[in-house]
């Protein structure tokens, strides 16, 4: 028995041997035959016997032959890495071979995200090439790729989405999914060398990770930036929904790889431009708008032709501008929908709302006014300035906007989105406040630019006449008329939008009173007391049983509060343009007639009748004041020129 142990150890000896003296050949007709993985199980078998005998000074050139062998067969894996056809499983054959030959894990795993890299970056420049393409244009080479340069759009948004995520983040799950099954999950511990865990290789890959993702991040930024955006936000919405859930898929098989934080920000940033883009387009329609009431306004009629009135023309801009906030606004839902993956981020919808709310239906309610307001200080120049009518017009739009629209507006954005729970909301009631401060501003202004359209008139007649070589009158003077006329149509327009409002009980005899008493009391007074000292008493006694009238005083939302306004600043010129200039008798009478006329019609627009008669005797006090023979004309004869006029 010792005999045929001792034999069989021999023989097994032998049989090492043998198998030592062979090795570095076989692996030499391996390597040349491409049998990697056979040479590798020879080598494999090999190294016990190696190990035992390595000391022997006999053996040393076997095993330096080996080694050197095995340095070659290395490098031919190695060179797998580097070949850009190679597949996932030869990748995976080539790792685990690798493995074997005691390759270090730190060069595996970066030989093998080098590799699978290379597939990525060619993915996300053709995707930053695709951006460019939008964003610029003339950058880009006309036959790019080898395409026709009619051919080579850009990719429409969900065909890159598409891209971005088949190729990208598909192909990122698909290197986790390997690179988890090569380094982490079947890796014997004893290949761990240097001190390295599976926390470390797990480092690489999520270090690896976060360079390339960052890198798409910021290309799908770009795109979801450079997208034409569209009332319907549906398609964009679609897109970005792909986007986030194929990363969630992606963070499922790599729980430490979170990016949520940056897909949460070019979500709210593509809601944040979109919101932005419907506000534009708002404005933009408003603008227009009002451009087009302006050309209403301004537009000659012919003969037989119905106008818009403006009461037409305010419900029209009412209506289309309400129906446009709600179509604008129903193109935003697609953010909301319960179908939507990122609408289940925390606060998204809350925030959401409350950017509708808040950046477009708040910002613009406030652009109107800011319009309404610009409006204002062009109004009453020559060239380019608002038009009266339309001031009118935009002090009766904020009216409404005041006592319906605000609430409107809003109530349609809290009806669609929901009501937003936040103390940064502004309330409707700030909203209503500085619409109505608007409308004030509006109505003020359209009575001081009418008002001064009426004195420039009543200015110019007194100051280019010739009053010390006037003529006996025999007519009213024909400015007179004209200030009537324009009154009278004045007084059309307020009606179409603004309530008669609140009068005075009048007199049975308003357009009766051929001249002022205290005029008459004047001229008769001044026959026996011809001192000029008495006429200044008399009208400053006057004055005092005169109650004052304010002429820039805050206008009523009514018809006759506005005509009210405007009558008394022209008349109000009127009187100090008289109080500048010298009558003779003649001139003195023909104020006499021009202020009886203006009497027999505007009393009736007034609130408040004495008014008109009060600043009317005034004038006429004040001609008297200024005239070197102030003899009145007999009343009868007055009436019959004014009747005749």
């Amino acid at each position: 028995k010792i005999i045929r142990l001792l034999l069989l150890t021999s023989m097994l000896a032998l049989f090492q041997l043998q198998l030592l003296f062979e090795l570095p050949p076989r692996l030499k007709a391996c390597i040349e035959s491409e049998s990697y993985e056979e040479a590798v199980i020879y080598y494999s078998k090999a190294q016990k016997v190696l190990r035992q005998y390595k000391h022997m000074p006999s053996f040393y050139g076997i095993h330096d032959d080996c080694n050197a062998v095995v340095e070659v067969l290395k490098e031919r894996l190695r060179k797998k890495f580097d070949h850009p056809e190679v597949t996932t499983r030869e990748l995976f054959d080539t790792v685990q071979l690798l493995f074997q030959l005691r390759e270090p894990t730190d060069t595996l795993c970066d030989n093998y995200l080098s590799n699978a890299r290379r597939t990525l970056d060619r993915d996300i420049k053709e995707l930053q090439r695709q951006v460019k393409m939008l964003t610029d244009p003339a950058a880009c080479s006309p036959t790019e790729g080898g395409k026709d340069a009619a051919l080579d759009l850009p990719m429409h948004i969900l065909e890159f989405m598409n891209m971005a995520c088949n190729c990208v983040v598909s192909g990122l799950c698909t290197i986790i999914e390997s690179y988890t099954d090569l380094f982490i999950n079947r890796l014997p511990v004893e290949y761990y060398e240097n001190g390295e865990s599976d926390v470390a290789v797990v480092q690489k890959l999520k270090a690896f990770l976060d360079e390339l993702m960052q890198q798409l991040f910021h290309v799908v930024e770009q795109r979801v930036a450079a997208e034409s955006r569209l009332v319907d936000s549906s398609i964009l919405v679609k897109a970005l929904d792909r986007f986030c859930q194929r990363l969630q898929a992606l963070s499922k098989m790599m729980p430490d790889a979170d990016y949520s934080k940056p897909t949460a920000k070019i979500v709210k940033q593509a809601a944040q431009d979109q919101c932005a883009f419907v506000l534009h387009t708002l404005r933009q329609f408003f603008m227009e708008r009002l451009t087009d009431v302006r050309h209403s306004l301004a537009l000659p009629r012919t003969v037989g032709q119905d106008s818009l009135s403006l009461a037409d023309l305010h419900m029209g801009l009412q209506t289309l501008i309400v129906n446009q906030v709600r179509c604008l606004l129903k193109g935003l839902q697609a953010f909301v929908h319960t179908d939507v993956e990122f609408t289940k981020q925390a606060n998204f919808q809350d925030s959401f709302c409350l950017e509708v709310r808040e950046e477009i239906v708040v910002a613009f309610i406030r652009s109107i006014n800011k319009v309404a307001l610009e409006f204002c200080e062009t109004a009453g120049e020559k060239s380019g300035g608002a038009p009266p009518s339309l001031l009118l017009l935009l002090s009766r739009f904020s009216v409404e906007m005041k006592t319906a629209l605000v609430n409107q507006l809003l109530g349609m954005a809290d009806e669609l989105f929901g009501a937003p729970d936040s103390p940064n909301l502004t309330p409707a009631s700030l909203l209503v406040q500085e619409t109505s401060d608007v409308a004030q501003t509006l109505i003020d202004q359209f009575v001081r630019v009418q008002g001064l359209i009426i004195s420039q008139m009543l200015r110019k007649s007194v100051e280019t006449r010739d009053w010390m070589n006037a003529l006996e009158p025999r007519n009213v003077r024909a400015v007179m008329k004209r200030v009537v006329e324009d009154v009278t149509a004045v007084d059309m327009r307020v009606g179409q939008l603004y309530e008669e409002g609140a009068r005075n009980e009048r007199s049975s005899d308003s357009s009766r009173r051929t001249y002022p008493y205290s005029a008459s009391g004047r001229a008769h007074w001044s026959a026996r007391w011809p001192s000029s000292v008495d006429h200044s008493l008399l009208s400053n006694i006057q004055k005092l049983f005169s109650e004052k009238i304010d002429i820039f005083t805050t206008v009523e939302f009514s018809r006759v509060s506005v005509m009210t306004g405007i009558i008394k600043i022209g008349l109000k010129t009127f009187l100090e343009c008289v109080r500048l200039k010298t009558f003779s008798r003649y001139a003195l009478q023909q104020v006499q007639v021009d202020t009886h006329y203006l009497q027999l019609y505007l009393w009736r627009f007034v609130s408040d009748e004495n008014l008109v008669h009060v600043l009317l005797d005034e004038i006429m006090g004040s001609a008297i004041h200024r005239c070197f023979e102030p003899i009145l004309m007999e009343p009868s004869v007055v009436e019959v020129i004014c009747e005749r006029g």
